[in-house]
């Protein structure tokens, strides 16, 4: 079977649907996330496609999606894509300086 993102439309348009329900994002529109769907799922064929040898997911991911094919019995890969959850609001930690 020949893996295109078109393999995977039927998932792609539900991660939209929640996406556009119930996703607060700040920095990606609906669009946006649409192409990032697209280019996530490109990336994660590919790494599918040249996993190596007893590997079984081809993962891509943005800092706000990620997208993972996994292995099955069948020739079509389990498809699953995941919205991260962060926070604007969260404060990146200060370096603790070493001791030397």
């Amino acid at each position: 079977m020949q893996l295109t993102v078109d393999t995977y439309q039927e998932e792609i348009g539900e991660a939209l649907k929640s996406f556009d329900n119930y996703v607060v994002c700040i920095d990606k529109t609906p669009d946006d996330c649409a192409a990032a769907l697209t280019r996530l799922m490109e990336k994660a064929i590919k790494a599918y496609e040249t996993r190596g040898e007893g590997l079984r997911h081809g993962i891509a991911l943005d800092k706000r999606v990620t997208v993972i094919l996994s292995q099955t019995d069948n020739d079509r890969p389990m498809c699953g894509i995941y919205f991260n959850l962060c926070s604007p609001y969260h404060r990146q930690k200060t370096p603790v300086p070493s001791e030397n």
